[in-house]
């Protein structure tokens, strides 16, 4: 799942990329507010996290040009001001969450896991299809009471493939959401490969996978 770092701070933005990479989410990080503009344009995010001080475009008026524009990406925001009338700024202007500097990087996940929980569309919270379930925010994938042992990009192929049955992910799509680079998928078998693994490890989870030559993948129910 492909997460937004709007963080000015080098360093603190290093930890954060470096942190979540290793909880297996692909990480976007900019620096200032008009990038973060940019990269909403381009990718579809499952959280946006933001620190309120930036160059160019505060925090506060990127989250609030958000919920102008209708965006519905959860945003928590990443402050040092600790004061009730500044978090009760920072909601009013559209963050879902507040979390105030320095923070523990446990709780910072655990937030992001309850924002994820919160459904801003019809989407259901966990996907499933046949005898398999997928909970995007424990990162959890079960056939049966079985867990297959699936990696972070196995996972992340997987969840679009649910998110867009019984529709076709195309390649693109696939590259774009779950490798932080896509040119290092798009355009090899790099996907592919990946499928293969994916596919012998949902054995008995009454799914297919289905190859839609020219344009990309679905997963259907057997």
């Amino acid at each position: 799942m492909r997460i937004l770092v709007a963080e000015d701070d080098e360093g603190l933005g290093a930890v954060l990329v470096r942190g979540l990479r290793e909880q297996g989410y692909v990480v976007d990080l900019v620096s200032d507010g008009q990038a973060a503009v940019s990269y909403l344009t381009l990718y579809e995010y499952a959280v946006a996290v933001v620190d309120w001080r930036m160059p160019k475009l505060s925090g506060l008026d990127l989250v609030a040009r958000m919920r102008r524009e209708g965006s519905a990406v959860p945003v928590l925001m990443l402050t040092a001001r600790d004061a009730p009338a500044d978090r009760i700024t920072g909601l009013d202007a559209g963050a879902d969450d507040y979390l105030v500097k320095p923070f523990n990087f446990g709780e910072l996940l655990a937030r992001l896991r309850a924002l994820q929980r919160r459904p801003a569309d019809a989407r259901p919270p966990v996907l499933s299809l046949g005898e398999l379930t997928l909970d995007p925010a424990a990162r959890e994938v079960r056939v049966g009471g079985l867990q297959p042992a699936l990696t972070g990009t196995e996972f992340g192929i997987l969840e679009i493939l649910l998110r867009r049955s019984p529709g076709v992910a195309d390649r693109r799509m696939i590259a774009m959401h779950v490798w932080d680079v896509e040119s290092d998928a798009f355009g090899s078998n790099t996907i592919d490969v990946h499928l293969a693994r994916l596919r012998s490890k949902l054995a008995g989870a009454g799914v297919r996978i289905e190859t839609v030559r020219g344009i990309g993948f679905r997963i259907v129910a057997t």
